[in-house]
């Protein structure tokens, strides 16, 4: 079976639909549900298409304890971009040696963090984007396993604010890293380079992601003996449902490709591709409401529980649970949040909500919940794992008395 065909992706109409109207009712709404099934799809989808790379699982992606311990069992290590992902990852059972911690303009918390944490576990690999961070490890008698960021100046991707490639925010400018290896070489265990150019590529985006990595591997060429060379993530998915899935075959083959005369690991981080069509969103329609200029059709999550379309203008396919068989109708989702930015959609056809309807938003399994908030003093959603004939609370609601539990706690006057 090809690669690339439905298999390479589960659309929303592909989820029983019977069974997430159950777990709206059991369960409340806004509800996270997430495929653990589908997850372990993903990932041997992905891993045998690169098999001559070691595969590790971004873990901002979705950090979630259930995810990160599905995708460790299932032989990814895990890549962290923040101390508290190295903390969460630690806490779903990852092994220390199995985590690389890439620092992008660390806090001084997250450096101790990561280096006290080097210093039980020497095989940690730690990546700087900075000189600057290799000044501050140094300064905390950090000598271990270093890589290096690169910044190739190309960026790719959905949207400007995940081109990281060109972003000076991310990694050291390229023509200047080959100068910061030998001092590197000198004061750690230099490792390797790391670059991650941008998020949501599809198979449209592959000559200029080609480019990019073209750029990455001729520096490690040039700078030759290291153990590996990390090409990020960045792998992405449809989001649309007439959208094409990404011919993961074609993307490894690319990589490998430009990749063919380094000689050292080619590491690969995906993140989005592994988990994001794992997820949907339940919500239920509370308002409906005719206007002049639309159907106006409120539920009970908002922004807070799916940041995506107010963030990034982004398209998340909306399937009507309960009656999905209706007529559509040009309809505007939004939630109960006081911002215009609170809206799923705009005149959309969507078969005729009405109010008790269950609604499912898809592709929420990457940058969903994690990005959840308490904006409004909205308590965040509950999250369900569905795992074979298995359902479990991998994550309970929020109460209204989690929204004041650390100000209760505090010391201060209350």
């Amino acid at each position: 079976m090809s690669l690339v065909d439905t298999a390479a992706v589960k659309r929303l109409a592909d989820w029983d639909g019977e069974r997430l109207e159950r777990l709206a009712a059991e369960y409340g709404t806004p509800l996270y549900v997430t495929d653990h099934d589908r997850i372990r799809e993903n990932f041997e989808r992905f891993s045998s298409a690169f098999g001559f790379a070691h595969v590790m699982y971004a873990a901002k992606a979705n950090t979630g304890r259930a995810v990160i311990r599905t995708l460790y069992d299932a032989g990814a290590d895990v890549e962290c971009a923040a101390a508290g992902e190295l903390h969460r990852a630690l806490a779903a059972g990852v092994a220390p040696e199995d985590l690389q911690y890439t620092a992008v303009n660390p806090p001084d918390a997250d450096l101790d963090y990561a280096v006290d944490l080097w210093e039980d576990a020497p095989e940690l690999t730690v990546t700087a984007g900075a000189p600057m961070t290799l000044d501050r490890l140094a300064e905390r008698g950090f000598d271990g396993r270093l890589s290096i960021r690169v910044n190739p100046g190309i960026g790719t991707g959905h949207h400007e604010k995940v081109a990281t490639g060109k972003d000076a925010k991310f990694g050291v400018p390229y023509d200047e890293v080959a100068d910061l290896v030998d001092p590197a070489r000198d004061r750690f265990e230099f490792v390797g380079l790391h670059a991650h150019v941008g998020s949501g590529v599809l198979s449209a985006d592959l000559d200029e992601h080609r480019r990019a990595l073209r750029k990455v591997a001729a520096l490690a060429e040039r700078i030759g003996d290291m153990e590996f060379l990390d090409l990020g993530g960045g792998f992405g998915v449809p989001y649309r449902p007439e959208e094409p899935p990404l011919d993961i075959e074609a993307a490894a083959a690319m990589v490998r490709e430009v990749t063919a005369d380094v000689d050292a690991t080619i590491a690969v981080e995906p993140g989005r591709y592994l988990v994001a069509d794992a997820g949907a969103l339940l919500t239920r329609v509370n308002t409906i409401k005719e206007t002049p200029q639309t159907r106006v059709v409120g539920v009970d999550a908002g922004l807070t529980a799916l940041v995506r379309p107010a963030m990034f203008d982004s398209y998340h396919h909306i399937r009507n649970v309960t009656g999905g068989d209706r007529e559509a109708v040009e309809s505007s989702v939004g939630g109960p949040l006081c911002t215009s930015a609170d809206v799923f959609c705009t005149d959309r056809p969507i078969p005729r909500p009405e109010a008790k309807d269950v609604l499912a938003i898809g592709n929420v399994g990457a940058y969903g919940i994690n990005l959840a908030s308490q904006f409004h003093s909205q308590p965040k959603p509950a999250e369900v794992a569905i795992d074979g004939g298995d359902e479990r609370v991998t994550r309970r609601r929020e109460t209204f008395a989690d929204l004041t539990r650390l100000e209760d706690e505090a010391p201060g006057d209350r």
